[in-house]
């Protein structure tokens, strides 16, 4: 059941059920005195442990600890609505729809352009396409290392989105951005596809490219496994995340 609800949902549920489990406590302990920022705090923990016993994503946790806190925080310091509100369009413009794709913004490191470089072609030509291409810092550098090699970045985000047309109007003619979903595109075009997502959408994933990638094409993910599908090659990276190359060669 829980697994068919977007975590915001669970997320959600989680928080209005722990206000209102701390607030009956309040009521019917009146002995117990602890300040606002005490009881949100105990509100963060009991949050986060919910978020753990109905297994969400580890990175929720944090969220639920230092939600309510940093809310009280904020009404404490009299933080204007106006700063909130121009933080929260700065976030949506960096993140985009991260909310619905589950897919938070990730930035690939020189060491794993270096790699990618050293998988493409020398003279034959080929596509290439970066499923949620960033800020294009990727795309851009293996376009101008390899010109015999098309280039495509796809991005959902509005502000990184900006940042890698720009990149790639002012760099190398091979490389192309596209403001869009990935999931909408036809990956029979592409010989190389490259993902840094997250675990939510990897089953998904391989299910796309099983179904329209053309055979002898390769699917690369950085860090995250496909779940049940060995990987045809694995290349550790030792850059600042720890990164790890995964080849399925289809």
């Amino acid at each position: 059941m829980l697994e068919r609800l977007h975590p915001g949902i669970i997320a959600l549920c989680i928080q209005i059920t722990t206000l209102l489990l701390i607030a009956s406590v309040i009521v019917s302990q009146p002995a117990i005195e602890l300040s606002l920022f005490e009881w949100s705090l105990l509100q963060g923990l009991t949050a986060g442990l919910f978020s753990y016993a109905l297994r969400m994503p580890v990175w929720w946790m944090p969220i639920h600890l230092g939600f309510i806190p940093l809310v009280v925080v904020a009404l404490a310091l009299n933080i204007s609505s106006t700063a909130c509100l121009v933080l929260f369009l700065g976030l949506l413009l960096i993140y985009g729809k991260t909310y619905k794709t589950q897919v938070p913004l990730y930035l690939s490191s020189n060491r794993v352009t270096q790699a990618l470089q050293s998988l493409l072609p020398e003279n034959s030509r080929f596509s290439f396409v970066d499923l949620g291409s960033g800020c294009g810092g990727l795309l851009s550098h293996l376009a101008e290392k390899n010109r015999n090699g098309v280039f495509h970045g796809i991005e959902a985000a509005p502000l990184p989105f900006l940042i890698s047309k720009l990149r790639s109007l002012f760099g190398a003619k091979n490389c192309a951005i596209t403001w869009g979903d990935f999931w909408h595109q036809d990956f029979s075009q592409y010989d190389v596809v490259y993902a840094y997502l997250s675990p939510i959408p990897m089953a998904a994933l391989w299910e796309k490219a099983s179904k329209e990638m053309r055979p002898g094409s390769l699917l690369i993910s950085n860090t995250f496994v496909i779940p049940g599908v060995a990987a045809d090659k694995s290349i550790k990276l030792d850059d600042f995340s720890n990164s790890t190359l995964y080849l399925w060669k289809i």
